[in-house]
């Protein structure tokens, strides 16, 4: 499926850089244009339009009183890894909003955090054809020891942009 908006244009191009320099630059890119996810150190480690997966690493300014990665800042995670893949497909013409969180805390978290989100070709194919709608982004937790301490679901709606 050819880039549905510029959005998606910009990253294709990033895409094409060698390999070890994609990950940084997409971290930039975002970090910018998403100051809080700068802000938190999030790392992109590879995304297209229907994958996304990115750590952020468990350092003291995302820490909680446990030394592990706070639990707001994993949902972050999850909030931006699931965010980026619906930004990448909806057309220029609509806006992209958070819509529900729901997560559960199934056990500790250990180290490092990353999270890995899809989207299906149908739902992609859905945010190009239809005025408005919602769609609940598949993605899995796992901390450095490759568990899934935490089960997430978010679910994103897109409407058309208002003409203010």
């Amino acid at each position: 499926m050819a880039h549905t908006n510029r959005l998606a244009g910009m990253v294709e191009r990033i895409n094409q850089l060698p390999a070890f320099a994609r990950p940084r630059a997409l971290s930039l890119f975002f970090g910018k244009a998403v100051p809080f996810t700068g802000t938190a150190g999030i790392r992109i480690e590879s995304l297209n339009q229907s994958h996304c997966e990115i750590r952020l690493a468990n350092r003291r300014r995302v820490q909680n009183h446990i030394k592990g990665v706070h639990a707001v800042a994993s949902l972050l995670l999850a909030e931006s890894a699931t965010g980026f893949l619906v930004g990448l497909n909806v057309p220029d013409d609509k806006i992209p909003v958070i819509k529900t969180v729901h997560a559960e805390y199934t056990r500790r978290a250990k180290g490092d955090m990353r999270v890995v989100a899809h989207l299906t070709e149908e739902q992609r194919q859905r945010m190009v054809t239809d005025d408005r709608g919602e769609v609940a982004v598949a993605l899995t937790f796992y901390d450095s020891e490759d568990r899934e301490p935490i089960e997430a679901q978010m679910t994103w709606a897109w409407t058309p942009k208002r003409r203010d």
